[in-house]
């Protein structure tokens, strides 16, 4: 990825995967390297410490850091061995200083986790889209760095200024008397930005072609950049699990920016359990990928509680003096609880069922309670046959899942960490003392009575295959 369609990058001159070569193709005085080098470490502190989890990452995974003048301005690429270069021309990050080295990095680093997301090849190509993505790549890099614009080289700004293409959006607009969005509207995604400038009759166009572009099949294969920004968030989605709100805000906002842009994005996060961040879920909808849905809200539901080990050191020393020896409470809960119960009264959807023993089979450290019910519980396992056809009613399973209904004389004798009813919905209403807990999955034709409670519960339509 190379920064800035206001500057003209040269076009590369050499193997930009040959370090060697980089290095020593028409070296900048040293005291320029030493200068831009300086400036490259202290934006780098700066982007981990306060400003950008991704971006910190990111920049660890590029073993290399280059200063050449075999690119203009600054790139990342592979350097053919599965691993990143940062190559950057050390009068281009002299001439702008600190505040918009920190810039550039970021912008860098945003564009390879746009390339991991948005990796079709076509919409990559178009360029209605690459003038879309400077726009939110540079919107995102004012917000998060709290710059009031764009970083400038003797007073001209640098790259492709976000409100600019806005102003020039709505005048576009208004001249075709079509309504526009206001700029929080139009900025509000990467798509929502993308679609936007394509109902412009003479939508912007990039300008000279970055170098991030003529590096797109040698330098920068979609695999390793696949590999690289996965191991990056996940590595971030980790940072936030333990408390970093720094990460966990940084995420949530990409998230938030990309989430439905396609079936490939929203796959992506939800492989990374990413929602499990928000603790809350998405509104009932008639879609097709329920089953991401259900897993994303499964994730948010199975928070990490703490196992007893034993310390050893602190053990043997309380030994040697006398005292009987102390269990502590640390790390995550190995084993959580989701009980799942069918609603017989009506037909029961077999691949349904099968989906949800291969969902819970998936899942590490979980016990599944399976229970089929009507007007009574009936406990089963997957696999047998199921048996059923009364009156519907939630309330045995309310009771039975909160200890106060015994089944063949047992009891349940946890405390679910989260409970997936699957039911057409039609049976008198019920408040759990956990709503927070329940997952209703409401099979074609039902009452989605669960979401118009309060507080709502998490509720959604299935539609089997």
């Amino acid at each position: 990825m190379a920064y800035g369609d206001r500057v003209r990058p040269r076009a590369p001159v050499v193997d930009l995967t040959d370090r060697r070569a980089l290095e020593q193709w028409r070296p900048a005085d040293p005291g320029t390297v030493e200068a831009a080098r300086r400036l490259k470490e202290q934006a780098l502190l700066d982007l981990g410490m306060t400003h950008s989890a991704i971006a910190s990452w990111i920049y660890t995974k590029c073993h290399h850091q280059i200063a050449t003048t075999a690119v203009g301005t600054a790139a990342v690429l592979a350097s053919g061995d599965g691993t990143c270069l940062l190559l950057y021309n050390p009068d281009f990050f002299v001439a702008l200083g600190l505040e918009g080295v920190r810039f550039v990095l970021f912008h860098e680093a945003r564009h390879l986790v746009q390339r991991h997301l948005f990796a079709d090849r076509e919409l990559r190509e178009d360029p209605v889209f690459i003038v879309a993505c400077e726009v939110t790549v540079n919107h995102v890099a004012k917000v998060r760095l709290r710059e009031a614009g764009l970083p400038t080289i003797d007073g001209e700004p640098v790259g492709i200024d976000p409100e600019e293409i806005h102003r020039a959006y709505r005048a576009d607009l208004d001249a075709q008397g079509a309504d526009s969005l206001d700029y929080a509207a139009f900025i509000a995604t990467d798509m929502s930005v993308y679609r936007e400038l394509g109902r412009m009759r003479h939508p912007p166009v990039p300008g000279p072609v970055c170098v991030h572009l003529l590096l797109d099949d040698a330098g920068l294969d979609q695999e390793t950049v696949d590999r690289v920004a996965s191991d990056v968030l996940r590595s971030v989605l980790i940072a936030a699990r333990r408390g970093d709100v720094a990460a966990r805000g940084e995420l949530l906002d990409l998230l938030g920016r990309t989430e439905g842009a396609s079936d490939r994005v929203d796959r992506l996060w939800g492989d990374l359990g990413a929602h499990a961040l928000r603790g809350v879920t998405t509104r009932t909808r008639r879609v097709d990928w329920w089953q991401r849905w259900l897993v994303d809200v499964l994730a948010s539901r199975l928070r990490e509680g703490e196992r007893l080990v034993y310390p050893k050191k602190r053990g043997a020393l309380l030994a040697a003096l006398g005292h009987d020896p102390m269990l502590a409470r640390r790390g995550p809960e190995r084993v959580k609880t989701v009980v799942i119960a069918l609603d017989t009264s009506g037909s029961m959807l077999t691949p349904l069922v099968e989906w949800l023993t291969e969902l819970v089979g998936q899942i590490d450290g979980v016990e599944a309670h399976w229970l089929s019910f009507d007007a009574m519980v009936m406990p089963f396992r997957p696999g047998e046959r199921v048996y059923g056809g009364g009156g519907t009613n939630f309330g045995v399973v309310r009771d039975y899942v909160e200890g106060r209904h015994a089944v063949n004389g047992e009891r349940l004798d946890e405390h679910p960490d989260a409970v997936i009813i699957v039911t057409d919905g039609l049976a008198p209403k019920i408040s759990p003392a956990r709503p927070d807990k329940w997952i209703w999955l409401i099979t074609p034709g039902g009452d989605d009575w669960p979401e118009r409670r309060h507080p709502p519960m998490a509720c959604h339509r299935v539609r089997p295959a």
